[in-house]
């Protein structure tokens, strides 16, 4: 009978301990979304911007290239050089091209033939002319021929001068030699002295001998994507963050947006183009790599959340929201408006004194 009042004793004694281990684990779990972290709506400016990323470049640069293939004899300039119209850039050392070498010889040795065999029939028709034994008119045939024979012996000296020199005397000009187009500064020298180099002609682009530009105005490049382009708008104001420059910053205005998209690792990217307001005194150098940050909206004094407590469902936005009288979270749909990635206007749904939960 004792040991019977014992095992009774012990299984109420179990049956308590469980049910009340129950009903606190219930009261919990009823009480825990009471323990949920929330966060307050407050009121705030956000800025909507999208961010570009390129390049800083000279708005001018030229290429200087050589009418003539050879050698580079002489350099007179070098990388950071500032010139002028008309400098001296380098001297082409010709090499000619043997069988239009060998052509134009042989040209001036038969024009040099014709013209002795001309001079010499004008002098004597010229002696018969005079002594009035030919008529003027017969006479003048005998001068034209001489003319043509000596217009085509300079010719020929003149050519046989170009292919072997690059220059003739009567004309002047020289085309072994490289000048510089434009006034600026001397940003490259892909070839040295003693490099060959191509001639620009109709089919051939030629070899790049100098390129120049005036660093005095630049203008950024970049890219766009395609879900932002469409919010830009020309004269829109950047910031430049210049990747070699952390502290200094560089505004510029938006000048161009490309009408056409190019494909660049499975997204659409819009070329842009900005100019830069280069303050006083101040040098970037060519190619600089640079962040363009873009405003896009601004709103100032408005109601908004973190945008990570927002919950999107079948294109429909939800904030879970904090019940005062029950401490029960309840889903609500919101309207949004501008948003800058972190935080995002509330445009209805809220108020100032709502509590949602944090996610």
């Amino acid at each position: 009978m004792k040991k019977l009042v014992i095992i009774i004793l012990v299984v109420v004694a179990v049956a308590a301990a469980a049910g009340g281990t129950y009903y606190y684990n219930k009261g919990n779990t009823e009480g825990n979304q009471d323990l949920a972290p929330t966060d307050s709506l407050f009121i705030g400016s956000i800025i909507s911007k999208t961010v570009a990323t390129g390049s800083i470049n000279p708005r001018k640069e030229i290429e200087l290239k050589s009418q003539v293939s050879g050698v580079i004899e002489e350099l007179f300039v070098e990388p950071g050089d500032i010139v002028k119209k008309g400098k001296l850039i380098a001297k082409i050392r010709i090499i000619p091209n043997v069988v239009a070498l060998n052509n134009a010889q042989a040209s001036l040795k038969s024009a040099e033939i014709n013209f002795a065999n001309a001079e010499q029939e004008k002098n004597r028709q010229y002696q018969l002319y005079e002594e009035k034994v030919i008529s003027e008119f017969e006479y003048n045939q005998f001068l034209l021929s001489y003319n043509l024979a000596s217009q085509n012996l300079e010719a020929s000296q003149n050519n046989l001068e170009l292919i072997e020199e690059g220059a003739s005397k009567q004309s002047g000009s020289v085309s072994n030699i490289v000048r510089s187009t434009v006034d600026g500064m001397v940003l490259d020298t892909p070839f040295k002295e003693g490099n060959f180099i191509i001639e620009s002609n109709t089919f051939n682009e030629g070899s790049t001998i100098a390129a120049v530009a005036d660093m005095n105005e630049m203008i950024f490049e970049g890219m766009v994507d395609e879900s932002e382009v469409g919010k830009l708008k020309l004269g829109m104001k950047l910031k430049l963050d210049v990747g070699a420059l952390d502290d200094d910053a560089y505004t510029a205005e938006l000048e161009y947006i490309s009408p056409k998209g190019i494909e660049e690792e499975g997204a659409i990217q819009f070329e842009i183009r900005a100019a830069i307001k280069l303050q006083k005194g101040t040098f970037l150098r060519a190619g600089y790599s640079a962040n363009a940050d873009i405003v896009l909206d601004s709103k100032d004094s408005i109601l908004s959340i973190k945008e990570s407590n927002v919950l999107y469902e079948d294109d429909k936005m939800y904030v879970e929201v904090l019940d005062q009288d029950s401490s029960i979270f309840k889903k609500i749909e919101i309207q949004t408006g501008i948003s800058d990635g972190i935080n995002v206007e509330v445009k209805s749904g809220l108020t100032e004194k709502d509590k949602v939960k944090k996610l």
